[in-house]
């Protein structure tokens, strides 16, 4: 078998660009083979910008092992002459003709012996373009010379093309992985103003150093949040988001078929972003200078739509002071602003909703309770569902025309509209009834069959105190229950009773009748009506509120309606690490005293005590 060093090196060549990073490294393994080619007295090297800028050149002699680097941004407007196209192409010319403003190599290629030269020029990439030159004697075999020397030109243009492909794919791994954070980030949270302030922190410095959010309006793009890698420009990038006219203008051009728009240079004149330091240089120069490291690199602006659902919901201003090269593409800043839309837009919808609910909800209870000189009343309404569909929970307070005052609260099962429309039948069913003295057992007989008449697909739970002052000073309690948590009476001494009920839900069979139990209230006792939402709060431990409600009923003694009321709620609400249902109370004190007597004052130690 013949030994052929080329094959050999030709081998190791390509062996050695699968594994480079840079296309630089793999200078030893091209030049030292060319340069054993008989003939062959020197290697020039060179790499050019699409703007004929020389960005650095290699020489390297027969017999030397000490190259000749020279890294510059020299501007040679003559070289366009040699600007390859698509494919390589290869000169055979002579050293002494060589004209300097087009070949800076001649300096190096003339000192050789041989006064010949093959030159091949081949494309890296759309923005740049190289050269590899060889100085050779009358003894060199020329069309093996030219052979070798576009052989290793195929394996340099490989080696480059697949350290830009694994660049592209490590951009697009990080720019998904990006895309999956920011996702997760906007996602997490359901408040508009802090969603949109997410949008702009994650975007800085990852894809911008700078980024501006804002919302459309009908009066005009309205700013929310700004951040920058800086502190001091941070600021200015706020004032400009609130009050430039310049950029409320561009924001307002962006229609809604519109992509995103890039603008540079001349395009910022009269912004906030304009360069104040632009001088009269030429593009040429002033690219030199940044891609040299020296002075700062242009200010670049990209403004993105923020579109969800068919509709623009504000826009996403990005501010960039980076080399060309690590500014991100159209797609995926389209990409993050269709996700960062799409997770305004879920926060517009959910304060929407919201609002609507919680307006829903006010207009299914009580606007106020009576007021009377004998009763002290309160309520307390928590909504414990996230994701704020209607509860069925409801309570409401009754002047019946005997002077006596009837409590009405009850739970209609499962959420949702369905739940909202038996609510409001339930209680308006109830409270009509009951105004016009109908007895508390009749009026839940009456709405059970109307909830069996209305096919109701749910059941419902509900209980009617009715309360009458006795000549004595007493009251006289009378309640009547169907399927609903017993209510609780604190009474003036600290002790705590269930009142007895009992009855069957309402809605699951026809002609259901209801008894009333009766007990007496003396002054200062309280009367609590509340919800299954209360009792059935759990802690992590597996433990229900309703266990040591009593406990906390008891630590109440002395205190007024609204503040028992709004203090078991807070507590059932602190307590629970599961349950989602809502709370309603319903709290009456009886005072006996005519309302400039005042309260017993609460013992507020006794609610502490029961705390812990």
């Amino acid at each position: 078998m013949v030994d052929d060093p080329w094959s050999s090196a030709l081998h190791r060549l390509w062996q050695a660009a699968s594994r480079a990073e840079e296309v630089a490294a793999l200078a030893d393994d091209v030049y030292a083979p060319l340069l054993a080619t008989s003939g062959v007295h020197r290697v020039v090297g060179t790499r050019w910008d699409g703007r004929q800028v020389l960005r650095y050149m290699r020489a390297l002699s027969a017999g030397s092992d000490t190259p000749v680097i020279v890294a510059t941004t020299r501007s040679m407007p003559g070289a366009a002459v040699r600007e390859p196209g698509g494919e390589p192409v290869v000169d055979r010319l002579e050293a002494a003709g060589l004209d300097d403003a087009v070949w800076p190599e001649a300096e190096f290629l003339r000192e050789a012996p041989g006064g010949s030269v093959v030159s091949c020029t081949f494309r890296l990439d759309q923005r740049g373009w190289a050269a590899l030159t060889l100085a050779v004697d009358a003894s060199a075999d020329l069309a093996a010379v030219e052979s070798r020397l576009t052989q290793a030109v195929d394996v340099i243009v490989a080696c480059h093309t697949g350290i830009l492909q694994r660049g592209r794919e490590a951009r697009r791994g990080a720019d998904d992985a990006l895309l999956a954070e920011a996702s997760l980030q906007m996602d997490s949270s359901l408040d508009v103003e802090d969603t949109l302030r997410r949008v702009a922190r994650i975007a800085v410095p990852a894809v911008a150093d700078g980024a501006l959010v804002h919302l459309a309006r009908g009066e005009g793009p309205e700013f929310v949040a700004a951040t920058h890698v800086a502190v001091q420009q941070q600021r200015a990038l706020e004032a400009a988001g609130r009050d430039d006219p310049w950029l409320a203008a561009l924001l307002a051009r962006r229609g809604e078929d519109e992509d995103t728009v890039f603008l540079s240079g001349a395009a910022l004149d009269g912004s906030p972003f304009a360069d104040p330091t632009a001088t009269t240089a030429t593009d040429a120069d002033a690219t030199d200078a940044d891609d040299a490291g020296e002075g700062h690199h242009p200010t670049v602006v990209s403004v993105s739509p923020l579109r969800a659902r068919g509709r623009v919901l504000g826009t996403i201003t990005f501010v960039y002071q980076r080399p060309e090269a690590r500014l991100p593409d159209s797609a995926f800043l389209r990409s993050l602003a269709t996700r960062a839309a799409l997770a305004i837009d879920n926060a517009l919808l959910y304060e929407l909703r919201r609002t609507a609910v919680l307006s829903l909800q006010e207009h299914l209870l009580p606007s106020q309770l009576p007021v009377t000189d004998r009763w002290d009343l309160s309520a307390s309404y928590a909504v414990g569902d996230p994701m704020l569909d209607v509860g069925g929970d409801f309570y409401d307070a009754v002047l019946r025309p005997d002077g006596s005052i009837a409590l009405l609260i009850g739970d209609v099962c499962g959420r949702g509209a369905e739940a909202a429309a038996l609510t409001g039948l339930a209680r308006h069913t109830l409270r009509t009834l009951l105004e016009e003295g109908t007895d508390a057992g009749t009026a839940l007989s009456r709405l059970n069959r109307a909830l069996r008449q209305e096919r109701a697909s749910r059941f419902l739970t509900a209980v009617v105190a009715t309360l009458a002052p006795q000549a004595d000073g007493t009251v006289l309690l009378s309640t009547c229950s169907a399927g609903h948590p017993p209510p609780l009476v604190l009474r003036g001494n600290g002790t705590v009773s269930e009142v007895l009920s009992g009855g069957l839900l309402l809605g699951v069979l026809d002609d259901v009748s209801y008894e009333s139990h009766q007990e007496r209230l003396t002054p200062d006792d309280t009367l609590v009506l509340f919800t299954d939402g209360l009792t059935e709060s759990r802690e992590a431990g597996g433990t229900f509120f309703e266990s040591v409600l009593p406990a906390r009923l008891a630590a109440l003694r002395g205190s007024d309606a609204a503040h028992i009321a709004e203090s078991l709620a807070r507590q059932a609400r602190a307590f629970r690490d599961s349950g989602q249902d809502d709370i309603a109370l319903l709290v009456a004190r009886w005072t006996g005293l005519p309302p400039d007597s005042g309260l017993l004052p609460p013992d507020h130690r006794l609610e502490q005590a029961a705390l812990r």
